[in-house]
């Protein structure tokens, strides 16, 4: 799942338990719908990304570079996450925000496809909660 700063869902994908989160970036981020703006062209990518030490990969810092993104990815071994942490706690708080739906919460549907419309509904409540505040 990507998120905006402020927590809200920008793209939201599953995949398999086997596989690692690092795989799962591209596809991710390439889901990122377009941005209407009032003036200007369309925005169609995030300005800056952060990511754990789980995406630390020079593939994916080349991709993210040679697609205009400025990415804050710590490194293994060499910088701690609690840098992150400030960032990190909003993409938890969804989490957590999915995590009180039940039907998310164990995962009773074995097609993946309707496990993924689940998710989409759940994120969208999150989203009309959050913006009728």
């Amino acid at each position: 799942m990507i998120t905006e700063r402020s927590g809200l869902p920008i793209s939201i994908g599953i995949s398999g338990a086997n596989l690692h989160d690092s795989q799962a970036l591209e596809p991710m981020v390439r889901g990122i719908p377009s941005i209407r703006s009032r003036r200007g062209p369309r925005r169609g990518r995030p300005a800056k990304l952060h990511a754990d030490k789980a995406y630390d990969n020079l593939h994916l810092r080349r991709w993210l570079r040679s697609r205009g993104i400025t990415h804050r990815i710590a490194r293994k071994g060499i910088e701690s996450s609690k840098r992150l942490g400030r960032h990190r706690w909003t993409i938890e708080r969804t989490m957590a925000w999915l995590g009180g739906c039940r039907r998310l919460h164990r995962r009773y549907e074995r097609k993946p496809d309707h496990f993924l419309a689940f998710t989409s509904i759940a994120c969208t409540l999150i989203c009309y909660r959050r913006l009728t505040k």
